[in-house]
Order: structure tokens, then C-alpha cells, then sequence
């Protein structure tokens, strides 16, 4: 989860610059594993630690330092770079064929050598398990993979320029064939990798304990220190515990009026916010059993009836920023789809929808939900679509996050609140695993239309080529409104003024874990 088109990149707050990596080579060993762990607090749980199952952000925040990606990504540059890999590129003008050379020597925390094979195998599983947690929509352009003495061949159905950002995701960890089945996830609660960091202890949703690999070779030249990861239901708990000082930094997890309320004068606090992608949607159910969105008038009606405004201001102290479109304001692509089909909330207009298509009001929902601030933000949502009687809202609640997944991909929900924060810095992360045909939302839409372009989109090296297609497709979305774009925001950061290096956890969807120090 989580890119040659421009990105707007995160700006800092506090100004620090970011540190390019460079070369690629044997971390050196330090003591700095017997230092007191930083203690990192958020509410962005790890779910798993098997690549092939899971698909969210705070598992592939953890697999970034405990993997290794055939490439990986710098902080300010949306260029992928080699990290297992000593070189890779397209072997074909048509962008079908990808290859990469690996690094000598590189193995596993356990000992076992990193090879070819073992890339082999860590693409082939995720195709062939195709859990519906996984990331399998990533690699739908995948037909096979080829492994042969220290080279891995990729071979693409269609051209797709993005193909190098996107194994180096969290989707393209490398794992050890001899822990990781070929056919099925692994359950232990450990595992060996090769990147940065190994796990030191983990207990499932609670905490992950992680100390510096000085085995590790690759992309990353520094050497980082013991971190500790504590996971927490809330935002509320976060900030209990950063109240409490259990806690050295806040990742993406104190609420919005205490973001808010920040002192900019506290000399004991530093707040990091970078101009991240994190988009926020509704996604419209077209599979429920009682199916009462099959209509796209229905879909538009519930569209021209969110009031964005309101949300960012009363439920989120503006500290989130409306969205009108699939892809967010700062990606290259980005349009106002939605603002230039739905510019106001009209409930006249949504009546007029609902009675042209012969639909009987009220309409009965279902709104699906998690705790905390989003109980907030669907209660404020079922007013506004319950205020002129069209519709009818029943809110449903689910604490585990992946619970929560697996009753959105079933049907039990109509409507649900889903956010989405980007795999690379390309438009195409909001838009192919989202809207094309077999996407990570499950809600049954599929769009010969939107694939097409899709696939076009695809056939750029220079990504500007592609904008007028993504608008396009994001012209599709609006009219057939498979979800609705609510809102985006930045990444917020806060840490301890003992604590450097946290400015670089709100850049983007990388946690470069390794450049956290202590003063």
C-alpha cells in the first residue's frame, strides 16, 4: 500500500530537510539495540504479518522495515530505487516484460539465502492464495514470473508503466519460501525477512517490537535503533497515552481538536504534517442481498446529498479538506468530478432522481462504520441523508478492523466509510485498485469503460500523457458513483523535541523506521 507523473510532496512544518539514501550497502553494527526503544502510539494497527493477506496501511508501514522490496522508494523522489534489486527496467518497448538483477549475498534474518526463487515465490503465492484481505487487485496485470540464476522476469498481460512502483509496495515483500506456504497464509506470529529491522517480540494488536538487521543490504545506508510500535482501538487512546507520556510519538492517531489545539509555542512538541494523499470515501454497496443501491439514481441521490463542508468543520475541526473526486487535489490527475456533477447538496435534485427512476422513498440503508471519530462522522452523515425524509439509516458499528473488512467485502453493509491511503505517488493508486474491474472494494462495480482507460493510462512513461484519461475515468465515477469521495488530509505527525526524524513519517506512505533517533 501506498507512485514518472509528479506528486506534490509532503511539505514539513517544523522545515527539516529529508535525507536522501544513497548507494547500497551493509548496515554497520552499533549498540544502539541496547538503547531504550522509541515508543511509536497509533491507532493504524498492524493486521498481519503475511504479505499475501493483508492490504492496509498499517501492516505495510511494519513490512517496509522487516522486508525487503526488489526497489523502494526515497524520501522526495516518486522514482523507485533499487533495494534487493541491483539493477531493474523494462526489457520490452511495448512495457510487458520487467526485469531485475538481485544484490549477492543477500539472505534472510534466519540465515537462508534470498534468491531469485524466493521472489518467484512471493509474487506466485499472492496470486494463487488470492485472499480477498490481500493485495491481489495490485497484481492483476501479472500473468507469471521467472526466476533464473540471480534474474526475476515479470511478464505483464498489458503495458504498465507503474509497474516498478507497484512491487515496490508492501504487496512486494520478499518472503522466505521455507516459512511462507506456497497455497496458504502463514499464521505464526513471527517471521523472518531481510530488510532493516527484525522482529524483536510481537503480540497481535497490541505491540511490535523491532531491532536493527546488521545483516541487512540494500537501498538503506543508516543504521536505526530499537522501536517499539503500540497499537491502540481509538484515537482517544492515543492521546491518553501521549497525555501520559507512555508514548514518544503520535503517528496519525491524536483527534482532530487536539491536532487543533497544538501550541506552537510548546517547545516539548513538534508537529510534522506532510501534504499527504489520504483520501477518505463512501463506498456504495451494489452486492447487498436487499440491493437497495442498484440504482445509479439511487447512488447519485445519497452523492447529492453529502454536505462536505459540514464534516470537515464540525466533525473534523478542518483539519481535513473536502473532496469532490477519486483522485485527491496535489496528485497530478486530480479533477472536481463530483463539484461539477453535485455542486451543492439539492435535495430537490435527489428527489426528482429517485421519482424519475420510480423508487419509493424513504430508501432504506445500511451504513457501515468502525469507532471513534467515524461513529462521529456516519451519525452526521445519517442526518444529512435522513434530513428530507428520503432516506432511511441504520448504522452499523464494528470495532476490529478487520472484521470490519471482511463484513464490508460480504455484503452486510450497504453503505460503509472506507479510507484509503496511497500505495505510490501516482494517480493510478486511486484509481485501478479501487474502480477497475475485480478492486480491493468488492462492491461489484466493474466498468468496460473505466478498464479501458485504465489500460491506457497505463501505456505512459511520461505520466502527464495520462491525466486526460484519469479525469475521464474520474467523469465515469461521478456519473455512475460507485463510492463518493468525502474527504482528504494530511499526515500528522506529532513527537517529542527529544525524538528526530519524525518529519520524515508523515512524507508518505513509507516508515523509514531507521532515521528515528534520539537527541
Amino acid at each position: 500500500m501506498s507512485t514518472s507523473m509528479t506528486f506534490i510532496r509532503p511539505g514539513i512544518v517544523a522545515g527539516f530537510l529529508a535525507l536522501l539514501l544513497t548507494g547500497g550497502c551493509q548496515l554497520p553494527p552499533t549498540d544502539s539495540a541496547d538503547e531504550k526503544p522509541i515508543t511509536i502510539g497509533t491507532s493504524s494497527v498492524l493486521a498481519g504479518l503475511d504479505p499475501a493477506g493483508v492490504y492496509d496501511a498499517g501492516s505495510w508501514a511494519v513490512f517496509t522495515n522487516i522486508y525487503q522490496n526488489l526497489l523502494t522508494f526515497e524520501p522526495g523522489s516518486p522514482t523507485p530505487k533499487p533495494d534487493a534489486a541491483e539493477s531493474c527496467e523494462f526489457t520490452s518497448p511495448a512495457l510487458t516484460t520487467y526485469r531485475c538483477e538481485l544484490r549477492d549475498g543477500l539472505t534472510f534474518s534466519n540465515g537462508n539465502a534470498l534468491t531469485a526463487a524466493a521472489v518467484k515465490h512471493s509474487f506466485e503465492r499472492i496470486l494463487r492464495i488470492r485472499d480477498p484481505l490481500g493485495p491481489g487487485p495490485l497484481f492483476a496485470n501479472l500473468v507469471s514470473v521467472e526466476a533464473r540464476g540471480s534474474l526475476v522476469t515479470f511478464h505483464l498481460a498489458t503495458a504498465d508503466a507503474t509497474w516498478p512502483s507497484k512491487i515496490a509496495t508492501g504487496a512486494g515483500s520478499v518472503v522466505d519460501p521455507a516459512e511462507f506456504p506456497a497455497d496458504r497464509l502463514r499464521k505464526e506470529k513471527s517471521a523472518s525477512g531481510s530488510g532493516p529491522y527484525v522482529i524483536a517480540s510481537y503480540t497481535a494488536e497490541k505491540s511490535i517490537t523491532l531491532r536493527p538487521n546488521a545483516a541487512y543490504k540494500g537501498a538503506v545506508t543508516q543504521q536505526g535503533v530499537a522501536i517499539e510500535l503500540r497499537y491502540f482501538e481509538t484515537s482517544q487512546d492515543v492521546e491518553k497515552a501521549w497525555n501520559a507520556r507512555e508514548v514518544d510519538i503520535a503517528y496519525a492517531g491524536l483527534p482532530a481538536a487536539t491536532l487543533a489545539g497544538i501550541d506552537p509555542s510548546d517547545t516539548d512538541v513538534r508537529l510534522f504534517a506532510g501534504d499527504s494523499a489520504e483520501a477518505h470515501y463512501l463506498v456504495l454497496n451494489m452486492r447487498s442481498p436487499r440491493r437497495p443501491l442498484r440504482h445509479a439514481e439511487t447512488r447519485r441521490a445519497l452523492a447529492s446529498l453529502v454536505d462536505r463542508g459540514h464534516l470537515a468543520g464540525e466533525v473534523f475541526d478542518h483539519t481535513v479538506t473536502p473532496l469532490y473526486s477519486l483522485v485527491p487535489q496535489g496528485v497530478v490527475g486530480h479533477s472536481t468530478a463530483f463539484f461539477d456533477r453535485y455542486p451543492e447538496v439539492d435535495a430537490a435534485y435527489a428527489a426528482r432522481l429517485l421519482r424519475s427512476a420510480g423508487i419509493p422513498t424513504p430508501v432504506r440503508i445500511r451504513l457501515g462504520h468502525q469507532n471513534g471519530i467515524a461513529a462521529v462522522e456516519a451519525r452526521a452523515l445519517k442526518e444529512q441523508w435522513e434530513r428530507d425524509g428520503l432516506f432511511r439509516v441504520q448504522l452499523a458499528e464494528e470495532r476490529d478492523f478487520t472484521t470490519y473488512q471482511r463484513r464490508s467485502l460480504e455484503g452486510e453493509f450497504d453503505v460503509h466509510l472506507y479510507q484509503w491511503i496511497p500505495d505510490f505517488p501516482d494517480a493510478d493508486t486511486f484509481v485501478q485498485p479501487l474502480v477497475g474491474t475485480g478492486n480491493v472494494l468488492g462492491n461489484g462495480y466493474t466498468s468496460a469503460e473505466v478498464d479501458h482507460a485504465i489500460r491506457d493510462t497505463q501505456r505512459f512513461t511520461d505520466r502527464s500523457k495520462a491525466i486526460r484519461r484519469f479525469r475521464a475515468v474520474q467523469d465515469t465515477i461521478a456519473k455512475d458513483a460507485p463510492l463518493i469521495p468525502v474527504w482528504h488530509r494530511q499526515r500528522h505527525v506529532v513527537t517529542r523535541s527529544t525524538v528526530l526524524g519524525g518529519h520524515l513519517l508523515a512524507e508518505d506512505a513509507v516508515w523509514r523506521l531507521w532515521e528515528l533517533h534520539r537527541l
